[in-house]
Parts: C-alpha cells; sequence; structure tokens
C-alpha cells in the first residue's frame, strides 16, 4: 500500500518511519503515511517562520483566491472526501458527508472574511491636554501557527484552523490526528494545486513526541489546539509566550422544560448524543427533563435509541458505527460500571458489540459519577429528572466543563435566564448543545479551554490590534 506524503515547503516528502491508517470498524488498513521526524519537524517550522513576511504581505484578494478555489475543489470531490472520512474515522457515511460540506463552507467563510478584516478610527481628542489626535486601528497577523487536530471531524477541524489562519495573513503548521491524517494530508495537496505559496501551509502528521517542539518553540507565535483537556492544559503550561486558543471537552447538557414539543426534543437529543457514537465534545451526555414529562420523555427516547441501526459506516442506513479505538470502548465500558456500581438504572445498550457500543441510555445516575462528572465522548446518556427550572439551571453548571448547552422551553424568560446563568460559551434554545455552524463563535470556558473559533472569531484570535496615533496640533 502506497504510503502518502507530508507536505514541507510546497513540496511532498517522504521518510524512513511509515504509519498504517486502520479503519476502526473492521481492524484492516485503508491507508498509511509516512511520518516526519525531528529534522524534517525542524524544516516544516523554519519554513513557516521564514514564509511569513510573504503571506502577511499577501494582498487579501489573492487569499480569497486560494481559498476558494480550494473549497471548490474539496466541493468538486465531495464523494471522495466523504469516503476518506468515512474509513479512516469510521464515521457514517451520510455524517462524513454533511462534514465535507461545513468544510466547504468553512473554507468559502473564511475567503469572505479574508476581504473584511477591518480595523476603526477613534477620536483621541477627549480633553483639551491631547490636543488633536486621531487614532487608528488596524488587525495584523500574529504570525506562524501551530495547528494541533483532533480525528473526530479530521477535515473540518483543519479547516477551522487553516481557513482563519491563511485569512488573515499567517502561514500554519497543522498535525493533524495520528488515526486520521489521510483527511488533512488530502487538504494540503488541494492547497497545492490551488497554487498556494509554498511554506504557507505545512502538513506533519508526526508522533506526539516529535510534534511537541510545536507547542514549546518559541519561534511559533500562536498554538491552536483541539482535543482532550488534559492535553490541552498540559500543553499551555508548555507553550511559553505563543498565544494559545484551547477548544477542548464537555459533558453537555439538556433541560427539556414541560412546554417543549417532547417528540421533537427526543429526536433532536437522539441526533446529539449518538453521532459519530457521542465522540463529539458538544455531544448530548446529561438530559435535564422536568418530573411532568419525566416518564415519557424517557420511554420515547429510549425506544429511539434502541431503534438506531448500528454497523458498518458504509452502509447507508448506519446510524452509529465504530468507536475510533479499544481504549475508547473499554473507557465508555468502564463509565457504564461505575454507573451502575453507583445506583443508576441502564434502559437500552450498556454494552459493546465487537468496535461498536451500542447507543446507552442510564437514569438515576449519583451525581459524583463518571457518567454526571467527566466527558464520556462515547454514545452514553444519562437522564435526570427536575422539580425547578432554576435546579436544573443549577444542575447543568454543576461541572467542571463550560462547552455549550441546550434548553428545550416555550417561555422567553427562561430563555434569557438560561442564557444569563448557565457557566457555558454557548446557550442553545430549543436545540441540542451539539448544534454548531461555522460561522458562529465556538469555544468554552471552565475546563472546556479558552479563546474561539468561528471563521471571524478564530481570525481575531489569529491577529493582533494595533494603534496608530497622529497629531494635528502641529
Amino acid at each position: 500500500m502506497k504510503a502518502a506524503r507530508f507536505i514541507i515547503d510546497g513540496s511532498l516528502h517522504s521518510s524512513k518511519e511509515t504509519l498504517p491508517v486502520i479503519n476502526p470498524f473492521d481492524g484492516k488498513p485503508v491507508g498509511a503515511i509516512y511520518r516526519p521526524g525531528p529534522d524534517q519537524m525542524e524544516s516544516a517550522i523554519a519554513s513557516v517562520v521564514t514564509n511569513q513576511p510573504a503571506a502577511a504581505k499577501l494582498p487579501s484578494h489573492q487569499r480569497y483566491e486560494f481559498l476558494k478555489k480550494a473549497a471548490a475543489e474539496i466541493n468538486a470531490n465531495h464523494e471522495e472526501f466523504s469516503r476518506i472520512i468515512c474509513l479512516e474515522a469510521g464515521k457514517a457515511i451520510r455524517h462524513a458527508r454533511s462534514e465535507v460540506s461545513r468544510a466547504v463552507n468553512t473554507l468559502s467563510l473564511a475567503a469572505e472574511e479574508s476581504k473584511r478584516i477591518s480595523g476603526e478610527v477613534i477620536n483621541m481628542d477627549l480633553s483639551a491636554a491631547t490636543g488633536r489626535r486621531t487614532g487608528m486601528i488596524k488587525r495584523f497577523p500574529v504570525g506562524p501557527i501551530a495547528g494541533i487536530s483532533p480525528f473526530n471531524f479530521p477535515l473540518n477541524l483543519v479547516c477551522h484552523k487553516v481557513g482563519p489562519a491563511l485569512a488573515a495573513g499567517n502561514t500554519i503548521i497543522v498535525k493533524p490526528a495520528s488515526a486520521t491524517p489521510l483527511s488533512a494530508l488530502k487538504l494540503g495537496e488541494v492547497f497545492l494545486r490551488a497554487g498556494l505559496p509554498p511554506g504557507f501551509f505545512n502538513v506533519v502528521p508526526a508522533a506526539a513526541s516529535v510534534a511537541e517542539v510545536l507547542v514549546t518553540d518559541p519561534r511559533l507565535a500562536m498554538l491552536s489546539f483541539t482535543g482532550s483537556a488534559d492535553v490541552g492544559w498540559d500543553m499551555k503550561t508548555k507553550a511559553g509566550r505563543k498565544k494559545v486558543c484551547l477548544e477542548l471537552g464537555g459533558n453537555a447538557a439538556v433541560i427539556v422544560e414541560p412546554d417543549a414539543d417532547i417528540d421533537y426534543a427526543v429526536k433532536r437529543c437522539i441526533m446529539g448524543a449518538f453521532a459519530y457514537a457521542g465522540q463529539v465534545c458538544i455531544s448530548v451526555q446529561r438530559i435535564l427533563v422536568h418530573t411532568k414529562i419525566y416518564r415519557p420523555f424517557l420511554s420515547r427516547f429510549t425506544k429511539a435509541a434502541g431503534d438506531l441501526v448500528t454497523g458498518n459506516p458504509e452502509d447507508e442506513s448506519v446510524d452509529v458505527g465504530p468507536m475510533i479505538d479499544t481504549s475508547a470502548l473499554e473507557k465508555a465500558a468502564l463509565f457504564v460500571e461505575d454507573a451502575v456500581k453507583n445506583g443508576a438504572k441502564i434502559h437500552c445498550g450498556g454494552r459493546a458489540v465487537d468496535t461498536i457500543f451500542l447507543p446507552t441510555v442510564v437514569s438515576e445516575a449519583d451525581l459524583q459519577s463518571k457518567i454526571w462528572r467527566e466527558e464520556a465522548f462515547a454514545p452514553l446518556v444519562t437522564i435526570m429528572p427536575y422539580d425547578s427550572f432554576f435546579d436544573a439551571v443549577d444542575l447543568v453548571n454543576d461541572s467542571e466543563f463550560g462547552l455549550q448547552a441546550g434548553v428545550f422551553t416555550e417561555h422567553l424568560e427562561n430563555a434569557f435566564a438560561a442564557f444569563s446563568r448557565i457557566d457555558a460559551g454557548g446557550v442553545i434554545i430549543n436545540d441540542v448543545p451539539t448544534f454548531r455552524m461555522d460561522h458562529m463563535p465556538y469555544g468554552g470556558v471552565k475546563k472546556s479551554g479558552f479563546g474561539r473559533e468561528g471563521v471571524r472569531y478564530a481570525i481575531e484570535e489569529m491577529t493582533e490590534p494595533r494603534l496608530l496615533v497622529i497629531n494635528h496640533s502641529r
């Protein structure tokens, strides 16, 4: 099997070390990659540093053209990208297609935003002592960026780093997840064909030990990391003075009020909990249902979860495919075991079948159990009743994480109360916290990280405002 080469300074490179890419469903290789060593990683870093001045000077209309060309090629090869994601990530094919569509949108948004990076003019004559002065603020690229992306959205989450970086005039070096590197490498080739200058975007699927220099090297101006909380916060301690943006995990909660449309809430919560086998950082993990509708909601949700089709993600009818690897399966089993040991009841699922963990619904979980306190990153949901809306809000906030939360209600006062009181980066009314559009600000608080993605907001993270003051008094 021919190994995919990595990209440094506008060229494709091989190395002595290769790594197979394994289909999580059947354990068979679907490809292989060359892995860069320390010397090649040094070349990749030197390349983005050397080419940063050219990237900063590139006119916005050219940035726009490169990004639009890349988006168009991905769209033209939509099914090929979808199949790659399906095979390397084990993502159900229809969800893989959705990811590719989102990646096209992300790069298209970045192209548009490249033309809208503006500043402002402010009056500086607010006192007699300052005389006649005018202030001008303009945003400048922060400099070479290191982007480290996870396995669960191997194309779109890379685009969420590359698109804004290039739109803002930065160079970027991306280290994709070792389990799912093929999408990112193919994306890199797309940008080569789009004519992007050498060294503006390097793709290096290195081992973690080799890639750690992306975190520590002071020549890189910013680290943008998406992944687990423990790894992300550890990186922050090692990053030195560079800017850091952390998009980390969660254990997202949903509140379902008695005035909500139960059938719609069930339908959306099923999607939010079990899409991509729950391997999404804003996957629904905790559902809080008012006591008046708790029993019917639990019954309908359990039936809908049990009706989901599991199996080979290449099958068009499959809803839930495999976990990414055996350690993820073992972690899910541990969460269920811990919940049951602490008094929870299993209503469906609760076990693995080969590489698939069955969609699992538990109730009466203890507030100290893993399924309540930690991120499962698996198709696991705990459902709990509550008596008053503000009790439910307190339960949502009973977490170290704060990425997004959902509230189903028809009462406007409850919607705004949730917005004011829930300690999270986003509050989604009449939908699940799993909802995300690629232009909206996305990020968390507490253990879920800091900084925001969403193209325009990522551009703000990847630029620095600079002030010019002109004295007109002379």
